[in-house]
């Protein structure tokens, strides 16, 4: 199916320059383009690829200034990056998809599950467990006893997810990924540790979307919960009893430590670890390695162990590699006070 620069620019709100009739049928990367396709510039590293690339259509932000002409059609957006990403949503919601339960698919003789859904084979779907309207479930993946799905949800292959937990409409869970596993809970005693039962479940409200081998533990007693709109890259780590705030987005390998509460609208970079029974204020913004102790009150863009502001902490860095030479030169200050005093 092919659309042209005219009807793209209508569905984007855009401006066309160049060839309104210029027609496409795939998506491709600026610096990768071929005839036929269509690419983004949002990024100012990429702009010199503009003016070689072979895409037919180039989405492009209406604030950037080219020196030279291009060959390819322009389509001017006020933000190139949300436009291709509305785009790639109606070509993904296009595909047709999966229906029917397989025949090597397991469900319990008492689980519930809605219509239009795919259950793929060696699925298993524990008892009780309920399944909402137009589910995907693939290939491996594991519904404990009692599990609550709701509509629109896709569960990618060997996921897991354990008994009683619930999960909101339009979830996506990656490959890989475990909700409800046990919390990390041990009483050292005398000979070792006396395992503590967690006995609560996890909670994920809607529109969330969970990434490859992620893993979402059970609390010891109520819930973990993901409120709806949050977004976990692959590899995360949450422990039992976090709570993560509508809207939040982590990247990979962020860790957060029991019973920590995380506000709204917060970012996270790869690998930001969070100590436990803190609290992170909304529209707080961690980048990548960032280590935090203690409460965060919100608002706030943080980097560092402890997290400062970016410009203090690169100041902060700045310093830290010249130690070695002021080590050196305080030393030999000292040597000369010294000899003064003899």
């Amino acid at each position: 199916m092919e659309f042209t620069a005219e009807q793209i620019a209508s569905v984007i709100g855009g401006r066309v320059e160049g060839d309104n009739n210029a027609a496409v049928h795939t998506f491709a990367k600026i610096e990768e383009g071929v005839e036929g396709a269509i690419s983004f510039l949002s990024n100012p590293k990429y702009t010199h690829y503009i003016y070689d690339t072979k895409s037919s259509i180039v989405i492009i932000n209406e604030d950037v200034e080219l020196e030279r002409p291009v060959a390819t059609t322009l389509i001017r957006v006020k933000n190139a990056y949300e436009c291709i990403a509305k785009l790639l949503q109606i070509y993904e919601a296009s595909k047709p998809k999966k229906t029917g339960i397989a025949q090597q698919a397991y469900i319990a003789p008492t689980a519930t599950v809605g219509k239009d859904c795919y259950i793929g084979p060696y699925a298993c779907i524990g008892e009780n467990a309920v399944i909402g309207d137009n589910c995907q479930i693939y290939p491996h993946a594991v519904i404990g006893d009692n599990v609550k799905i709701g509509s629109g949800c896709i569960i990618y292959p060997n996921t897991t997810i354990y008994h009683g937990c619930k999960l909101g409409n339009n979830v996506t869970l990656h490959a890989g990924s475990v909700v409800g596993s046990d919390g990390f809970g041990f009483a050292p005693n005398a000979d070792g540790y006396d395992k503590i039962p967690q006995i609560g479940i996890v909670t994920i409200e809607d529109n969330v979307e969970i990434g490859a081998n992620t893993c979402v533990d059970r609390s010891t007693m109520g819930s973990t919960i993901i409120r709806k709109g949050v977004k976990l890259d692959n590899l995360v780590q949450v422990a039992h009893n976090v709570e993560i705030g509508e809207n939040t987005v982590m990247s990979a390998q962020v860790g957060i430590a029991g019973s920590t509460k995380v506000g709204s609208w917060c970012m996270f970079g790869g690998q930001v670890g969070l100590a436990g029974h803190i609290t992170i204020g909304d529209k707080t913004f961690l980048g990548a390695q960032s280590g935090v102790p203690g409460s965060l009150k919100g608002g706030e863009e943080l980097i560092g162990t402890p997290p400062m502001n970016p410009r203090a902490y690169f100041k902060s860095q700045a310093i830290f590699r010249r130690l070695p030479e002021m080590y050196k030169d305080l030393s030999d200050i000292k040597k000369e006070i010294e000899q003064l005093k003899k």
